[in-house]
C-alpha cells in the first residue's frame, strides 16, 4: 500500500506544480506584467487551471485515492498519511463538482476582470467595471450550485475558504461582534480628539518606505531567500511554494502607515506559507488550515504586536534611522496613541481594529445578497455607499473610495471577506495564549526580538499546514472552541485606556495546557 501512497503524492504533486505555475502567471499579471498582455495572460492561465482541474478530477486519481485512504486512516489521526489524504479527498470532491468548462470561464473571467478592475478603480468609474463583475457573480452563481454545499448559494463559496463554515453560523458571529462593537464605538467617538494621528500624516519618500518597509519584514522574519516584496494596487501575499512565497505592499507619500502596516500585514501571511513543514510542499497540505487561520496571523501581527507599546518602543528606533527629519521629537507613547486612533474611515486596509470588522460586515452582507440574487450589481455601489453611513457614518466620495477599493470581487474571491473578521477573532485567542506561555514576550517584542514570538508560533500553528482543521486547529493551541469575546474583551481593555473611559467587565479566558 505504500506504493499507492507514494503514487497519490506524485499525482498530487504534479496538479500542485500546475497550480504554482497559475500562480505565477497571476503574480505577474499584479505587479510587472504591460497592459496589453491581460487578453494572453486570461487564456494563458485558463489552460493552465483547466490542466490542472483535469489531473485533479481524473478516474485514475480517484482510484488510488480509494485504494490508499483506508490504509491512510489507519496510521491514526495525526498522521502525514492521514493528514494527506483526508486534504486531498476535500480537494477532489469539490474539483469533481465543477466542469471543466466552468473552471475554464472562471479563470478567463477573474483574469479580464482583475485587469478591468485596476483601471476602474483607478478612474473611480465603476460602470466600466459592472460588466464584468456581472460575469463573476453568474459564475459564482453557476460555482455555488454545482458545489451544493449546505442550505444557501452562499455556504458553498464561504466553504472554499473556511471548510465545514456556514452562513448562519457567520450571521451569529457577527452579531456578538456587533453588540460588542457599537458602544465600543460610540465611546470612542464621544472623546475621538482625545488622541492624535498627527505624526502619521508627515510626508516620507516613498521610496525610502519601500527599502524602510523591506528592513522590517526582513526583521520580522520573512527570508528574503524564499521570497520577494514588490509594489502593487492592493496589498497581498501568493505563494508558489515552502520556499517561494512572495508578498506586495503599496505607498502612500503623506501617510506612511498604509506600507508598513500593509507589509507587516502581509508578511504575517508569508511568515505562515514559509513556516510549514517543508515535506508538505507540493501535497494539498501546503497551505493555511483556513483562510480564518491564515487571516489570523497576520492580524496577531500587524496589530496586536504592531501596534503594541512594546513594537512601537521598537519600530521608532527604526523610524529614527530612517525619516530623522520626520522622527527626531516623536516619543514611544506619542506613536502608540496615533497609531491606534479609532474611528470610522472609507478603506477597509487602512481601518482601525475597532471599526474594521464593520468593513468586513458591510461586504459579507453585500456579496451574500449578490450571489443569493437579492441584490443587482447595479444597485451595488449605492447599497455600498448606503451601508457605509449606516455602519461608519461616512458616504464615500467616489467608487474608487467605496466599492472599488478591494480586488476581491473581480478576483472571483466570493466568499473570503468573512475570513477577516475570523481571523481577528482567532487572533487575539492564539496571541492570549502565546503570551500565558511566553511570559516575557514584551520584553522581547521592545527589544526588537521577534523569534520567540516567530518560533511559538510556528511549532503550534505554521507547521501543521493543513493537518488540521480550523476547528481543531485553534482546539488543539488554546483549548477553546472560536469566540469573540477574548477579542472583544482585548478591544475593550485596551481602547479604554486610551480613551478614557470605563470599560465592561472582562469575560475570562481560560488558556489550555
Amino acid at each position: 500500500m505504500t506504493e499507492t501512497f507514494q503514487l497519490l503524492q506524485e499525482a498530487f504533486a504534479e496538479i500542485c506544480d500546475l497550480q504554482s505555475a497559475s500562480a505565477v502567471l497571476q503574480w505577474d499579471q499584479e505587479t510587472y506584467m504591460p497592459p496589453g498582455g491581460c487578453n494572453a495572460r486570461a487564456e494563458a492561465v485558463a489552460a493552465v487551471e483547466k490542466t490542472a482541474h483535469a489531473r485533479l478530477v481524473s478516474d485514475d486519481l480517484a482510484r488510488l485515492l480509494d485504494q490508499a485512504e483506508r490504509w491512510a486512516q489507519a496510521q491514526g489521526p495525526d498522521s502525514f498519511a492521514f493528514a494527506f489524504t483526508r486534504a486531498a479527498r476535500r480537494e477532489q470532491e469539490r474539483a469533481r463538482k465543477l466542469a471543466p468548462q466552468l473552471v475554464t470561464e472562471l479563470a478567463k473571467a477573474t483574469a479580464l476582470a482583475s485587469d478591468a478592475w485596476r483601471v476602474a478603480r483607478h478612474n473611480s468609474d465603476f460602470p466600466a467595471f459592472a460588466p464584468h463583475l456581472e460575469r463573476v457573480m453568474a459564475l459564482s452563481r453557476r460555482k455555488a450550485e454545482a458545489l451544493a454545499v449546505g442550505k444557501r448559494p452562499y455556504d458553498s463559496l464561504l466553504d472554499i475558504y473556511e471548510p465545514d463554515a456556514r452562513t448562519t453560523d457567520l450571521e451569529d458571529v457577527f452579531r456578538a461582534l456587533r453588540r460588542g462593537l457599537v458602544p465600543l464605538v460610540r465611546e470612542i467617538m464621544a472623546r475621538r480628539d482625545a488622541v492624535s494621528d498627527a505624526v502619521l500624516h508627515v510626508p516620507c519618500d516613498e521610496n525610502l518606505q519601500v527599502k524602510f518597509c523591506r528592513t522590517v519584514t526582513k526583521h520580522l522574519g520573512y527570508d528574503f531567500e524564499r521570497g520577494r516584496q514588490d509594489l502593487s494596487t492592493h496589498p497581498f501575499t501568493t505563494s508558489f511554494s515552502v520556499n517561494d512565497v512572495r508578498i506586495t505592499t503599496r505607498t502612500l507619500k503623506d501617510y506612511w502607515p498604509a506600507g508598513l502596516y500593509g507589509s507587516i500585514h502581509e508578511c504575517g501571511h508569508a511568515l505562515y506559507a514559509q513556516g510549514i513543514a517543508p515535506e508538505f510542499d507540493r501535497t494539498p497540505l501546503n497551505g493555511g488550515a483556513s483562510l480564518g487561520v491564515d487571516e489570523s496571523q497576520s492580524r496577531l501581527w500587524e496589530n496586536l504586536v504592531a501596534r503594541g507599546r512594546p513594537f512601537c518602543t521598537w519600530i521608532l528606533r527604526v523610524l529614527r534611522e530612517r525619516f530623522p527629519d520626520q522622527f527626531s521629537r516623536c516619543q514611544a507613547e506619542e506613536l502608540y496613541r496615533a497609531v491606534n486612533k479609532a474611528g470610522p474611515s472609507l478603506i477597509r486596509v487602512e481601518a482601525d481594529e475597532v471599526t474594521y470588522n464593520l468593513h468586513v460586515l458591510l461586504r459579507f452582507e453585500l456579496e451574500a445578497e449578490l450571489v443569493e440574487g437579492r441584490l443587482r450589481v447595479s444597485e451595488a455601489p449605492e447599497a455600498w455607499n448606503s451601508k457605509m453611513t449606516e455602519y461608519l457614518g461616512v458616504r464615500p466620495p467616489d467608487d474608487a473610495n467605496g466599492i472599488l477599493q478591494d480586488i476581491h470581487w473581480s478576483a472571483g474571491l466570493i466568499g473570503y471577506f468573512p475570513t477577516y473578521a475570523l481571523g481577528n477573532i482567532m487572533s487575539a485567542q492564539f496571541f492570549a495564549q502565546a503570551r500565558h506561555d511566553l511570559p516575557g514576550l514584551d520584553g522581547t517584542i521592545r527589544n526588537g526580538d521577534f523569534a520567540v514570538l516567530r518560533g511559538w508560533l510556528k511549532d503550534n500553528i505554521h507547521r501543521h499546514g493543513r493537518s488540521y482543521t480550523a476547528a481543531e486547529l485553534l482546539k488543539k493551541v488554546t483549548g477553546r472552541a472560536l469566540d469573540a469575546e477574548p477579542f472583544l474583551d482585548y478591544l475593550r481593555a485596551k481602547y479604554s485606556e486610551l480613551y478614557g473611559f470605563k470599560a465592561a467587565a472582562p469575560v475570562a479566558v481560560r488558556l489550555a495546557r
